[in-house]
């Protein structure tokens, strides 16, 4: 795989991608329709190409666009892609709901980073601050083969570790498992608990207690809880009384079907919401 054409290479996502790949052994080309876009690729150094003369001629096509609009994207642009080529999905939202038009001559591919765990440790103290990733912290990265032969497999992990470098490990998974960690476990379920968190912290600073001390309170026992919840301290546990505390919150705060979310009925429901 040597040529790939970037669609979106300017947006939020998109340009992360542009400035990993434009360094790469891959001949790049971008695609990008927005003035926001065009200004940020500009910034990254790199020039928007013409659709009609670079997708049919790449041998893999990223569709870095935000999941509503994929569907467009894709329907204007797979039918001129090459036979053999692949084409690469940054969330498995839009190809579980459908999204891709159906080709056999041609391989679909998904890729997701997990971004940089809490647990991270980077020698480099600047690089702590990237949190996204993709650009100096390690991350993990998700793959799955949606359809193609086995070789586009190694083909399109090899991509997307150059997109989201530095990559300490790639898991191999399929669609539906990539569906459940996104967006039923990262957004649905974690997304919303860590926004009733924040909530909770401004609660606190409502009532009195100075901002900077319920700050530092909390993200300092998110730290130690995760750490005994996820086996850092081997050995560890919470005390009796926090136990105690932790089963009235359970009581209080979480209803009997919250269970529900990671279903596949629900993760159907949530893709269809947010595509």
């Amino acid at each position: 795989m040597a040529k790939v054409t970037l669609i979106g290479a300017g947006g939020k996502m998109g340009v992360r991608l542009t400035k990993n790949l434009k360094n790469s052994d891959y001949e790049m080309y971008y695609l990008e329709v927005s003035e926001a876009g065009l200004a940020r690729m500009k910034e990254a150094g790199v020039e928007a190409s013409k659709p009609e003369d670079v997708i049919p001629v790449s041998d893999a096509v990223i569709f870095a666009v935000p999941d509503i609009y994929i569907k467009k994207v894709a329907n204007e642009y797979v039918p001129i892609m090459k036979k053999g080529a692949m084409g690469v999905c940054l969330d498995p939202a839009a190809p579980l709901a459908g999204a891709l038009p159906g080709r056999e001559d041609i391989a679909y591919f998904a890729s997701h980073p997990s971004h940089p765990s809490v647990f991270n440790w980077e020698p480099v103290e600047a690089n702590h601050f990237d949190f996204f990733g993709g650009i100096a912290a390690r991350q993990t990265i998700v793959c799955a083969l949606i359809q193609g032969d086995e070789k586009y497999y190694d083909l399109g992990e090899n991509l997307a570790k150059t997109m989201y470098a530095p990559v300490t490990v790639s898991h191999r998974i399929t669609l539906r498992d990539m569906g459940i960690l996104e967006p039923a476990l990262s957004e649905t379920f974690c997304g919303a608990l860590i926004t009733k968190m924040k909530e909770a912290v401004d609660i606190v600073v409502e009532k009195g207690v100075p901002k900077e001390a319920a700050y530092d309170f909390f993200l300092g026992h998110i730290n130690i809880e995760l750490a005994l919840l996820f086996g850092k301290l081997p050995g560890g546990q919470f005390s009796d009384a926090a136990k105690k505390a932790i089963k009235i919150g359970e009581e209080l705060i979480f209803k009997d079907t919250w269970k529900d979310i990671f279903e596949d009925k629900s993760v159907e429901e949530q893709i269809r919401a947010i595509t």
